[in-house]
């Protein structure tokens, strides 16, 4: 018994030839209506002991469908998204662009109203860290305070999104979904480098490649005429998943696993859907067979890349086909990669082989159980890959980004919009399929992604747009009634507040304290990190069996360039939600856990940016009211209230009285981190100051995006 198929729903039932399931048009004779309005347990659908039930307002949707005649159409995420007309809304004044129609009309069926907007304070907070990940410095807070002129919030945007750390911003989220890592992973997990192509990303961002070449690129850049050394690089976002170094494994078996992973991040991360279950069966309710996945894996069958190169001991940094990155490249053609010494680079990237490999629909998805042949193609249920594109990688690509595909643009749409709010417009980010959620606002997702396409693709275009709606810049402020309504902030009627990403925890203390060092690229790092952690998970060979932790400058780089080893994430980012990079991950849980607390209290970058901030701040500011105002502003990105510098002053008071006391504990509190300390900055008020910055670090407030 189907009821998602028209023609099942439609046909007369095997055990009653008589009657049918769904007559459209009429109730009388659907029998589906007469079992989901019974209260006789032994006909009612769903039954009693489900534990499942319809709601009235379900029951109501039904019946009116049916008499409406039963129409069934594609699932809504295969329907190429069209511009709908903007709503009516009743308050004209309210909406700042055509977001805030769809959002207002929205608020309104839920009996709710828009919050006020923010003040300029948390506005400017806002912007910098969704645009930069980066608070604003007081320069910048200083010039917006005083700017009163109507465009100066715009211009700001634009400022904002000129700044080359919005590569940086952006690039977290794509190394996300491209897997990288700067290690292979199993269990030797060597190092690679594969950093180069997280500087292309950073540049791609920057430069505001259009979306449709970013991901032409990656797809297939290998393959267009004439391909550039760049446009090559850029493939190995296909390259980045684990590899094996592990003796006696079957090469076969991991090649074929690494086309898998290829297949699965494609599917997750551009098109928005999750097809590995098919990978094994059929399943019955699922529009995309086990034959349409390997039709899929096909078009990442068919390079030279080996399913295992040797022993730990000839570990190389990249695995073939590699591209080879030369000194003169980078003086000349690829100046976006930070790379100061003069030896070559390797980066794991695409390549065709010069016969087709044929693939085979895997018995239960395993490696040595092919049955039948099978050529590249796409899944019909999502756009049929017909006659007009070529059958490789590269028509893949065009495929991908055809005006007629209905997903790749709502999907990345969807993911700038999680980006900012918390939660996309489809909170499944990585499902729009059938079992993903529906869209919170069906019209304003399929507006924003035309719009997006019939402008170029153009990524800062699109967060701009968000960035100036005044749904964005309503207040965080919630009440009663909103938060019974709307718990979840689905129908936006106030702005989210929202914890900072991983990353963007750690770029707030080094930005404030004035530790970052702003250096766009280069080989990852190596932060502080508690001792042990990384040879209790390694096989005790090759370069990373122990952790050499950097000094200097680049102990104090941002978040996005932690060095990342797979078998032993680094573990402040993943503490606070990041990914562990093993796989295609799209969205990122937001907790709060005592462990996350234990960091901010304990976390020795932290307190020695709380050092150094208490050190330069007393230099420049020997009051202590004064100087405690400028670290409050500094770090919560607003001035403090009366009642909130009274206190802080006052621990301020009680702490120096204490080191004056006790100036041991202030010695060794003040010895924390490798930045160079003067000895005469060792005292009980910078002591006293740096236990004040601390528990300003400290508050809920610092790391959240109000």
């Amino acid at each position: 018994m189907r009821l998602d198929l028209a023609d099942a729903a439609f046909a007369a039932l095997k055990e009653n030839p008589g009657k049918f399931a769904i007559v459209p048009s009429d109730l009388e004779k659907s029998e589906v209506y007469h079992r989901i309005i019974s209260q006789d347990p032994n006909t009612q659908m769903p039954p009693p002991e489900s534990n499942l039930a319809l709601t009235q307002e379900e029951i109501e949707l039904i019946k009116r469908w049916i008499k409406e005649g039963a129409q069934y159409e594609p699932h809504w995420a295969f329907v190429p998204p069209k511009k709908a007309p903007l709503p009516k809304v009743k308050d004209e004044d309210w909406p700042k662009n055509e977001i805030d129609y769809f959002t207002l009309a929205k608020m309104s069926q839920k009996g709710l109203k828009p919050n006020e907007t923010a003040t300029k304070a948390e506005l400017l907070k806002r912007i910098s860290l969704d645009i930069t990940g980066l608070p604003p410095t007081p320069e910048m807070m200083a010039q917006f305070e005083k700017d009163e002129s109507p465009d100066a919030y715009i211009r700001m945007v634009d400022q904002l999104l000129d700044k080359p750390a919005f590569g940086e911003k952006m690039a977290v989220l794509w190394m996300d979904i491209a897997r990288y890592s700067d290690s292979y992973g199993y269990q030797d997990d060597n190092v690679r480098t594969q950093w180069p192509y997280r500087d292309w990303v950073i540049h791609a961002f920057n430069n505001n490649l259009p979306y449709d070449q970013f991901l032409t690129w990656q797809l297939a850049g290998d393959m267009l005429p004439n391909a550039t050394k760049e446009q090559i690089l850029a493939t190995a976002f296909n390259r980045n998943h684990k590899y094996t170094e592990e003796g006696g494994v079957i090469p076969e078996e991991y090649r074929i696993e690494y086309v898998l992973d290829k297949t699965n991040t494609f599917s997750k991360g551009i098109l928005g859907i999750t097809m590995e279950c098919a990978q094994c069966h059929d399943h019955k309710y699922d529009p995309i067979s086990q034959q349409n996945y390997f039709e899929l894996f096909a078009f990442f069958n068919n390079t030279p890349e080996k399913g295992y190169e040797g022993d730990v001991s000839q570990s190389k940094p990249a695995k073939t086909p590699i591209l080879w990155i030369e000194r003169n490249d980078i003086d000349q053609l690829l100046t976006f990669i930070n790379h100061p010494d003069t030896s070559k680079l390797m980066v794991s990237v695409m390549e065709e082989l010069d016969t087709v490999r044929t693939t085979y629909i895997l018995a239960r998805g395993v490696y040595d159980a092919p049955t039948v042949p099978v050529k590249p193609n796409t899944p019909e249920s999502i756009l049929d890959f017909g006659e007009n594109f070529p059958k490789n990688r590269l028509g893949l690509a065009k495929w991908t980004t055809d005006a007629k595909n209905p997903l790749t643009s709502r999907v990345f749409v969807n993911l700038m919009w999680q980006e900012i709010f918390g939660q996309g417009l489809v909170k499944s980010t990585g499902d729009f399929g059938m079992q993903g959620d529906l869209p919170s606002h069906p019209e304003l997702l399929d507006w924003l992604a035309v719009d997006f396409r019939e402008n170029g693709w153009d990524t800062k275009r699109l967060i701009k747009k968000i960035l100036t709606s005044a749904t964005y810049m309503q207040s965080s402020k919630v009440d009663q009634k909103k938060l019974s309504i709307d718990p979840d902030n689905k129908y936006l009627a106030r702005a989210p507040r929202l914890r900072l990403t991983a990353e963007n925890v750690r770029d707030l203390m080094l930005a404030s304290s004035g530790l970052l060092v702003p250096k766009i690229g280069g080989p990852s790092v190596k932060p502080y990190q508690p001792a042990g952690l990384w040879e209790a998970a390694t096989s005790g060979r090759g370069e990373l069996k122990t952790y050499k932790q950097d000094k200097g400058e680049k102990l104090y780089r941002r978040g996005l360039y932690t060095f990342i080893k797979l078998t032993s994430p680094p573990p402040m980012p993943i503490i606070f939600d990041g990914s562990n990079r093993d796989q295609c991950e799209v969205n990122r849980g937001r907790t709060n856990t005592p462990l996350q607390a234990l960091v901010m209290l304990n976390d020795p970058l932290m307190m020695e940016a709380a050092r150094v901030l208490a050190t330069k701040i007393h230099k420049e500011k020997p009051d202590a009211e004064a100087g405690i105002e400028e670290a409050f502003q500094r770090i919560m990105c607003r001035k403090p209230s009366a009642k909130e510098l009274d206190i802080l002053v006052s621990y301020f008071e009680e702490e120096n009285e204490r080191f004056v006391n006790e100036p041991e504990k202030a010695k060794d509190l003040m010895q924390v981190g490798e930045y160079p300390l003067d000895e005469k900055e060792i005292h009980a008020e910078s002591a006293a100051l740096m236990q004040v910055i601390m528990t300003i670090y400290n508050l809920e407030e610092a790391i959240t995006k109000v």
